[in-house]
């Protein structure tokens, strides 16, 4: 069996000092590869530098993730552009977007931060539609804002992921029929999460990705624990028996799609 994490964040890993074990672990559980995602300028740099030290192995993105976006956001700019050059390069943008769920509960100030959310999405997404790179979206309770702006940016839906899907299929739908994708977390294992369940039946197979979003959303049998790379087999095989596939046609199926999305060699 041979997987695809497309959604970890290594980093965390790295601060606790066992993100060589995460690995190790990840590819005794058939987990070949992983792409660890930026959410904030302080962790571009760290993902490179596992980049680098795991070639074939680790890939990275760069981006603001929405909850990341502070009074001076602006300034990271110049630096997520400068990123783009690096050496490995990353093979992504993100993860980027809306997130309505952490806002401040009085409706002003929530307001003047879910504007700041936009600006900071609408400038990642302009650096994407200029760069032609996969964009990796987070979003929180605002699928129909993130559909609008994606739209208005003139981006390739063929390059664009909603990460860690935790809606309905009425929600995937409209990005199924641009031409995007979602990808699926441990939720998908939750017994809470028919709504999820559904929105996978109805994802193309040939769209199909799977993800840790680790060291968070543990799947079952594992919920509770931390999450880690290794554990999307689990997620993966919960996926397989929801849509009559086997524990190897899922995993050669997600493994070719992300291949395919991240242009990995």
């Amino acid at each position: 069996m041979k997987l695809i994490d497309s959604h970890t964040h290594l980093v965390s890993f790295l601060r606790r000092g066992t993100v060589r074990a995460a690995i190790a672990g990840a590819a005794a559980a058939g987990v070949e590869r992983m792409i660890t995602i930026g959410t904030e300028a302080g962790d571009w740099e760290d993902n490179r530098a596992l980049a680098a030290a795991h070639p074939g192995v680790v890939d990275y993105t760069v981006g603001l993730h929405p909850t990341s976006v502070d009074e001076g956001w602006e300034t990271c700019l110049p630096s997520l552009e400068a990123a783009l050059g690096w050496d490995p390069a990353p093979v992504g943008l993100g993860e980027m977007g809306l997130d309505r769920f952490h806002l401040p509960k009085e409706s002003r100030e929530a307001e003047k931060v879910f504007e700041r959310q936009r600006r900071a999405f609408a400038a990642q997404l302009e650096l994407a539609t200029r760069s032609d790179l996969p964009v990796i979206i987070h979003s929180r309770g605002a699928v129909p804002e993130c559909v609008e702006m994606i739209d208005a940016s003139g981006l390739s839906w063929a390059r664009v992921v909603f990460h860690c899907f935790t809606d309905g299929p009425e929600f995937l739908m409209p990005i199924l029929s641009r031409g995007g994708r979602a990808s699926f977390t441990g939720i998908v294992t939750y017994k809470s999460a028919e709504n999820v369940r559904e929105a996978l039946k109805v994802q193309p197979l040939d769209r199909l990705m799977v993800e840790t979003d680790a060291p968070y959303l543990a799947p079952v049998p594992k919920r509770g624990q931390p999450n880690e790379p290794a554990f999307v087999r689990y997620t993966a095989e919960a996926c397989g028996e929801i849509l009559g596939l086997g524990s190897e046609e899922i995993a050669s199926l997600t493994h070719a799609n992300t291949m395919a999305f991240f242009r990995l060699g």
